[in-house]
This record gives C-alpha cells, sequence and structure tokens, in this order.
C-alpha cells in the first residue's frame, strides 16, 4: 500500500509540475513581476495539493490549476497600484536632464526570462503565442486593466478560452465575460497593444543585426550604432522615471551621462520577454575588471532596434537569467 501511496504522489507531481511553465506565464500576465509569478504559482501548487481530494474531475486539471491561480493573482492584486514601465508615468525627457532618485521596485514591470514561462516544445503556433504575449509591450498594457478585466482578456485572447468557460472560472455569467472583454479591447486599442499584434521572434537576419549591435556598443562606435538603431527608438532604464524617444537623444545619453558605459562587455543571456536580452557589464571605477550594471533586453522591428529597456537591478536580475555578478576577461 505504501509503495502505491507514493506512486499515486508521484504521479499527482507530475501533473501538476506539466503545467509549471504555463501557469509562470499566466500568472507574469496578471502581475508583472516574475518573482510575484513564481510565488503565486509555487501557492496554487500548495492550495491543489491541499485540496485535491475535494477535486472531483468535473473539468480538467488544467482548468482547475487556472482557476485556483487566477484567485491567488487577484488576492495578490487586492488593493496594490499597477507595474507600470517609465513611459507609462511621463513624457520622454532631455537626454541631459538630471537623473531622479529612482522608484521602489514594486513600481515596475519586471523582465522575466523566456525559459520559466514559454514551453520548450509543443506546437510551434502555441510557442509564440506564449512569447510574444509576454513583451514588456503588452504586460504592461495588460497592467490598465482591472484584475478581473485582465484576467478575461488573458483567458479569452491569449488563452483562447470559451467565454462559457471563463464565466466558469470567474463564477459569473457569459454576458458578464463579454462586458468585460469588450472593454479591456477598448483599453487596450488604447494603447496601440493587443496579443496578435507582437513583433515576431527574432529570426536569422536579426540575430546577425545582434551581433553587429554587441560589437558596436563595445566598441563604443556611435555611427555603427547609428546605422542599427531606429531613428524614433526608445529607451528606458527602470528604476529611473527618465526614458527617452529617437535616437539621437539615446546616442547623446550615451556619450553624455552614460559615458561610463564606454569600454562595457555585452554578454548575450537568455531571451526575456520574447525578446534577445544581454548583461552589460561596464568598467570598475578602480580599473579591475568589470561591474553588472544592466540587463539588457531590445525590440526589433524591419532590422532595427527600436527599443532598449536597460534593467538596472543586477544583483536580483543577473542571478535569475544565469548572468554572473563579476566578470574578468
Amino acid at each position: 500500500m505504501e509503495g502505491s501511496a507514493t506512486a499515486s504522489t508521484d504521479d499527482l507531481e507530475r501533473r501538476l509540475e506539466q503545467h509549471r511553465v504555463e501557469l509562470t506565464a499566466h500568472c507574469y500576465r496578471m502581475l508583472g513581476s516574475v518573482f510575484e509569478a513564481e510565488d503565486a504559482v509555487q501557492d496554487t501548487m500548495v492550495r491543489a495539493w491541499r485540496s485535491i481530494d475535494r477535486f472531483e474531475g468535473r473539468s480538467a486539471l488544467r482548468s482547475w490549476l487556472y482557476r485556483i491561480a487566477t484567485n491567488v493573482c487577484f488576492d495578490m492584486l487586492d488593493g496594490r497600484k499597477r507595474r507600470a514601465r517609465p513611459m507609462d508615468l511621463g513624457p520622454a525627457r532631455d537626454p541631459e536632464s538630471v537623473l531622479d532618485a529612482g522608484l521602489p521596485e514594486v513600481t515596475w514591470i519586471e523582465p522575466i526570462p523566456d525559459s520559466v514561462a514559454v514551453p520548450s516544445d509543443g506546437d510551434p503556433a502555441d510557442v509564440a503565442m506564449a512569447r510574444e504575449t509576454i513583451r514588456l509591450a503588452f504586460v504592461a498594457a495588460l497592467q490598465h486593466l482591472p484584475p478581473r478585466q485582465r484576467a478575461v482578456l488573458i483567458l479569452c485572447e491569449v488563452l483562447r478560452w470559451k467565454a462559457a468557460e471563463v464565466a466558469e472560472l470567474l463564477e459569473t455569467s457569459v454576458a458578464s465575460v463579454n462586458s468585460a472583454l469588450q472593454r479591456a479591447r477598448a483599453t487596450l486599442s488604447a494603447s496601440d497593444v493587443d496579443a496578435a499584434s507582437a513583433t515576431p521572434s527574432v529570426d536569422e537576419a536579426d540575430e546577425a543585426l545582434l551581433a553587429r549591435y554587441v560589437a558596436a556598443f563595445e566598441q563604443y562606435d556611435m555611427e555603427a550604432l547609428t546605422s542599427l538603431i531606429h531613428e524614433d527608438a526608445t529607451q528606458s532604464m527602470p528604476p529611473f522615471e527618465l526614458w527617452l524617444r529617437g535616437r539621437e537623444d539615446i546616442l547623446a545619453w550615451w556619450v553624455g551621462q552614460g559615458a561610463g558605459c564606454r569600454g562595457s562587455r555585452v554578454i548575450p543571456t537568455t531571451a526575456a520577454n520574447g525578446s534577445p536580452a544581454f548583461g552589460q557589464y561596464k568598467p570598475a571605477d578602480d580599473g579591475e575588471g568589470y561591474v553588472p550594471w544592466a540587463l539588457q533586453v531590445l525590440e526589433i522591428e524591419d532590422g532595427r532596434v527600436v527599443e532598449f529597456t536597460f534593467f538596472l537591478d543586477t544583483q536580483t536580475l543577473f542571478p535569475l537569467f544565469g548572468l554572473p555578478l563579476e566578470f574578468q576577461e
């Protein structure tokens, strides 16, 4: 009997764990934080373990787990301000603007490694949708929605659930779901972002572009960088509110206040939010080696970089992305 119980426990654990990646992506879309998403999924698994005897199998295990995870997210979002990106908080600044003091971590959308939110196999269309719907702009747009509208839009538009299925999960009516979905779509349309309009995955041509970018950035070759950056590109640097719009302002920043980045090393790492990502290490002040400076996440369209997000919380993010906190040549 003991062996049978162990086998049953192992089977249940396997069945729960096979949903961890998609549940992490779901909670990340809801919460905008990779660390909160992982906590929410862990709480979901614990709740599932504790109540498995009451799971009557009237719905699929996957649907039941989504119900638990969504309710966990509702609890976490209760009374909390939305996470954002710098461009959500105010207009673009001049490259000579003095850096602000920075805002607390809970203010910002956090980057998430594709490895914890995107399935490593499966239907290519599903993998592409998973990657596209964790992009920073899409996740940031979701945060403008009230939690229940957010859940409805994710379940209907991203996961392609039927309104009746969403109504059952949220314990509401189909009419209520359809109304919430209509309002959510209207809000997202104002942001010019939706689940179907995300940037396509990086292709071979973009890989060559990224190699040129790394070389140009490490050489701090502004002429070469000019050819790689779209003229209307944007740059932001959480936790600072300051953000820049336009290639000229970005390059002016890099040779002005950002000149300390000259001589940096840029190391490719796992993709973040469906986009290429790099660990940037700038020269140490004492001239001995390099120190972590930023997790760079780049958006590419039509063969140009259109957005730079430099996440400066390296002590937290570098280990998450498998990047060392010390770098020597």
